[in-house]
C-alpha cells in the first residue's frame, strides 16, 4: 500500500526572522552552540535538545534535532520513547536518563529549583567540566527554542548538512 503526502502547508506565518534583524544575536548563539559541543557527547546532547525542545512545544528544533539525530545514527525507537522516557528508562543507558532528568529540571524552572538530588545524580555520570558543559547545553537549547517559538518558525522545511536559512 502507497500513500501520497499532500504538500506541507504551514499552521502559521513566521512573526520575524530572527537571523534577520539581530544578526549578531543569532551568531552569538551559533558560537555558544559551538562551544557546547567541544564539551558533551553528541548524542547525549541530540537527546537534551530534543526533550528540552518536546517540553517547549517548540516544533522547529523538534524538526531539526531529530532529523539531525537520525542522519547521526539514532534510532527511531529512542527518538519515539524520549516524550515517555521515565516509563521507556530501558531504551537509556544510566548517564542519558541522568541528563534528561537534569534537563527537564532546567527547563521547567516553575516547580522551584534544581532538586538536589536530580543534581547529585546527574554529578555521579558526569565529571564537573561534562556537568558544566551539559548546564550550558541545557541552557543554549532553552534559549533557541524561546527564539523558535516566540518568533514562529515553520517546521519542516530542515535538511540535515544544509545550513539553515
Amino acid at each position: 500500500m502507497t500513500t501520497t503526502q499532500e504538500p506541507r502547508v504551514a499552521e502559521h506565518t513566521p512573526r520575524l526572522d530572527m537571523a534577520k534583524l539581530a544578526p549578531d544575536v543569532y551568531k552569538a548563539m551559533f558560537r555558544l552552540e559551538t562551544a557546547v559541543r567541544q564539551g558533551i557527547d553528541s548524542t547525549v546532547y541530540e537527546l537534551v535538545k530534543i526533550r528540552a525542545s518536546q517540553i517547549n512545544h517548540c516544533a522547529f528544533c523538534i524538526d531539526i534535532h531529530t532529523k539531525d539525530a537520525l542522519a547521526a545514527g539514532e534510532s527511531v525507537e529512542r527518538i519515539v520513547q524520549l516524550s515517555a522516557w521515565e516509563e521507556s528508562r530501558h531504551f537509556y543507558t544510566a548517564r542519558e536518563v541522568a541528563a534528561l532528568e537534569l534537563t527537564e529540571a532546567i527547563t521547567v524552572l516553575t516547580d522551584g529549583f534544581v532538586p538536589d538530588e536530580v543534581y547529585e545524580r546527574a554529578a555521579e555520570h558526569f565529571d564537573e567540566a561534562e556537568l558544566a558543559y551539559l548546564i550550558a547545553g541545557i541552557t543554549t537549547i532553552n534559549a533557541w527554542n524561546r527564539f523558535g517559538v516566540t518568533s514562529r518558525a515553520v517546521a519542516g522545511h530542515y535538511t540535515p548538512g544544509k545550513p539553515l536559512d
